[in-house]
């Protein structure tokens, strides 16, 4: 789509979740060649593909794609403060252990009162562990050596196991196929831990580019208007961003470097909407205790 840089030749985003490919790739939405964005629907709001298919319906550019596939709800499933990749994205800590717990909970519950709890139909560990495979077998056919990729850097900007595993598989198929992967420089205090595991290796090169704020404004009013925009609406955009070849999976040990990277606030930031019905199912859950309870966690 663009001549301005090499680096834009045969260019792709792929991002994880609707906005993704906006917040992080500000810079060359515009100029890109496509746009694929992988996951629609996610079982804890049933409306959002809806809203998501219609935003991208109603994009103000062409050649952006869903691949159609379903969240696992994995966000803040790891121990952020301890980070440890694994060999589908990211290990859960404890609050992937008490999200199962919950999970089961419902189940049951739901069995007794039929619609008012909902609840994934998979473990979370196995859909992470599934949407793994299933991003590499659908995502395969659809590189080539030639092109230039760009998705999440391997600490999932804010730290999002959905946008580490993204990379994580790109990463595998990079090594196989030999197209060159690119990574956007945000990062935030939440982060910063796993992040700065891959701080020892100079990158090889990278791009300052100035942000595009008008048509990142012009994309975000499309998904406040068909109510899927899922991040701050006081969101300041950077006045420019950074890209430089993604480094391998694998964490390196030795020296240190300095990168250029977007910081920014994660604390100050609601990635998704309060759900009111899910609100009131824990409540009612934290009430029916004992048998139903014990019995949906045998």
């Amino acid at each position: 789509m663009s001549d301005e840089h090499e680096f834009l030749r045969n260019s792709v985003i792929i991002g994880a979740h609707p906005d993704d490919e906006l917040l992080w790739f500000t810079s060359i939405l515009k100029k890109v060649d496509e746009v694929i964005i992988l996951y629609r629907d996610i079982w804890s709001e049933p409306q959002m593909g809806y809203a998501r298919v219609a935003a991208i319906k109603a994009y103000p550019r062409s050649n952006v794609r869903f691949l159609e596939m379903e969240e696992t709800g994995s966000f803040d499933c790891a121990d952020w403060t301890s980070p440890k990749p694994g060999p589908f994205g990211m290990e859960f800590g404890t609050e992937g252990t008490r999200r199962e717990a919950k999970r089961v909970v419902k189940k049951s519950l739901s069995q007794l009162m039929p619609g008012s709890f909902r609840h994934s139909t998979r473990p979370i560990a196995q859909a992470y562990r599934e949407n793994y495979e299933t991003l590499y077998r659908t995502l395969q056919p659809l590189l080539k050596p030639d092109m230039n990729v760009f998705t999440h850097n391997p600490w999932g900007e804010y730290g999002h196991e959905d946008h580490v595993q993204v990379f994580r598989v790109l990463d595998r198929l990079r090594d196989e196929i030999g197209f060159k992967l690119w990574m956007s420089n945000y990062c935030t205090e939440r982060s910063m831990p796993l992040a700065m595991q891959y701080f020892s290796r100079k990158p090889v090169s990278y791009f300052r580019l100035p942000a595009d704020k008008a048509f990142a404004e012009e994309v975000a009013a499309v998904y406040r208007d068909k109510g899927c925009w899922t991040w701050r609406d006081d969101w300041i955009w950077f006045d420019d961003e950074c890209f430089m070849e993604a480094p391998g999976s694998k964490p390196e040990g030795g020296g240190f470097h300095l990168l250029p990277m977007n910081l920014f606030n994660f604390g100050t930031v609601v990635r998704r909407p309060v759900n009111a019905p899910l609100l009131l199912g824990a409540a009612l859950s934290s009430v029916m205790v004992g048998a139903t309870i014990a019995a949906a966690l045998e």
